[in-house]
């Protein structure tokens, strides 16, 4: 049995004769939590409205388990839950109230409405807030009850669509707990800007930048590209530059306040024992040497911009 449940294929879609997406391919597969992300006016938005059926595109095709989402709407959208940045709520209901409406809604069927109300709100942390109105609860438990509508009646692919914008540090990290449990069972499309809400919660990573993918592999991969070939040194009485360019494989030194020096090795050197090595039988005062990583947000920033060193 196919574990897919994602297929998108060459999704387009122009407005008036601009491309605001084009040809975006990927898989998900069940199980697996994958960050979309992108600046601003990156095609994001409209390519997660062309995932959940709200939009249809100019050309490409998604497919929900199998079911085209052009040719049986009601069936693919039947396997979808969406949270969307605003979530949906009726704020005069209680959660309970609101909950059942939109098992109702996801057609769960009758005898099965309060059990699913349920689960719901015990997934999402929502037991002691069942007669609660929403609009008195705080916005990090209206996430939760968005979650909880988007899950309520059990869908193969759950999308949420910036669900920590706004909330506090506590409540972040407790919707992060929730995405990555739902990752176990449910297959999972979250949007975001928050580069490190990807590298806690996501398997898969996607960046899209005008319309394009411009990174599509595992979180694995894209941590690989923080460490890059660098190193950086302290040292309590450091020697002359020269000293570490001489270190076989180093071949750039910037030094820095305090002792520190930002190195730069050649693809496939490991100087690192050698540095080490070197500062002990020179009394250099070797006192830090560890991988000079690129933050998340200038790997970002160089995926978005590489066209433009093209």
């Amino acid at each position: 049995m196919s574990t897919v449940t994602v297929e998108a294929s060459e999704l387009t879609r122009a407005y008036n004769g601009r491309i605001a997406v084009s040809e975006v391919s990927f898989n998900l597969n069940k199980g697996e939590v994958l960050g979309f992300l992108g600046p601003n006016g990156a095609g994001k938005s409209t390519t997660m409205k062309m995932l959940t059926g709200n939009l249809a595109p100019t050309s490409g095709t998604v497919k929900i388990c199998g079911i085209d989402m052009i040719e049986n709407p009601k069936e693919a959208k039947a396997l979808i839950g969406y949270l969307p940045e605003t979530p949906p709520l009726y704020r005069e209901l209680t959660v309970d109230e609101f909950l059942t409406v939109a098992a109702r809604l996801h057609r769960v069927s009758r005898k099965h409405i309060k059990k699913a109300v349920q689960v719901a709100k015990e997934r999402c942390g929502l037991t002691e807030m069942s007669n609660r109105l929403i609009e008195n609860l705080s916005k990090g438990y209206q996430q939760r009850v968005g979650i909880a509508q988007a899950i309520i009646h059990n869908p193969m692919v759950v999308i949420l669509d910036e669900p920590t914008v706004g909330l506090d540090p506590i409540q972040i990290r407790d919707i992060r707990a929730l995405i990555k449990e739902l990752g176990g069972e449910h297959s999972v499309i979250l949007s975001t800007h928050i580069l490190p809400e990807v590298e806690v919660v996501c398997d898969h990573v996607q960046i899209i930048h005008k319309g394009q993918l411009v990174f599509n592999g595992s979180i694995d991969v894209l941590r690989q590209q923080r460490h890059g070939n660098r190193l950086l040194l302290g040292l309590s009485r450091p020697p002359a530059p020269e000293a570490l360019l001489a270190i076989a494989g180093v071949v750039a030194v910037d030094a820095q306040p305090n002792g520190l020096f930002k190195l730069r090795y050649e693809e496939g050197s490991a100087p690192a024992e050698a540095l080490v090595q070197a500062a002990v039988a020179n009394d250099w005062g070797l006192y830090q040497i560890s991988p000079d990583q690129t933050s998340l947000e200038d790997v970002f920033v160089q995926l978005t911009f590489q066209e433009l060193d093209a």
